[in-house]
């Protein structure tokens, strides 16, 4: 199956979710910043999981029973979207995005400049670029982009 398919469903984060959630952050994380070493990730799981989550509006995407993708809302801001690697390019993405878009008036966020892939994906779906600054943790370059309808 993939998110093409009518059998997901987007809910609210609840505490059963938790590792599904922090396996697909990591390993989608791994894969999209390959300019940042792995181990940087691996180093940031007890804070997803005790600070970041835990501060955020957070929605899954659950195929078949099984979590395939979440994003997380603080504010008006997206603080994470991330779909498991076997899942993406099908849309789920893309739906999961138009979710959030519904709950705020206007989001932004922050994107890592060379995750190109991502800058695109974002941009084709109405967020512009207003400004650039320097991930606090990595020192990348990081493009603050926004949408409002």
């Amino acid at each position: 199956m993939n998110a093409n398919s009518t059998h997901y469903r987007i809910r609210p984060f609840g505490a059963d979710d938790m590792e599904a959630v922090l396996s697909i952050w990591l390993s989608a994380s791994v894969q999209a910043h390959d300019f940042i070493e792995p181990h940087f990730w691996q180093s940031k799981q007890g804070a997803m999981r005790e600070v970041y989550l835990p501060a955020s509006e957070t929605y899954v995407a659950e195929e078949s029973g099984h979590v395939v993708g979440f994003y997380s809302l603080y504010e008006n801001t997206l603080a994470a979207i991330f779909v498991h690697p076997n899942q993406q390019d099908l849309g789920l993405g893309s739906a999961l995005l138009e979710d959030a878009k519904r709950r705020r008036e206007w989001l932004q966020l922050t994107v890592y400049a060379q995750n190109a892939s991502s800058v695109c994906f974002y941009e084709a779906r109405g967020f512009v670029p207003m400004g650039e600054q320097l991930d606090e943790h990595t020192g990348e370059p990081e493009l603050l982009m926004r949408f409002s309808p």
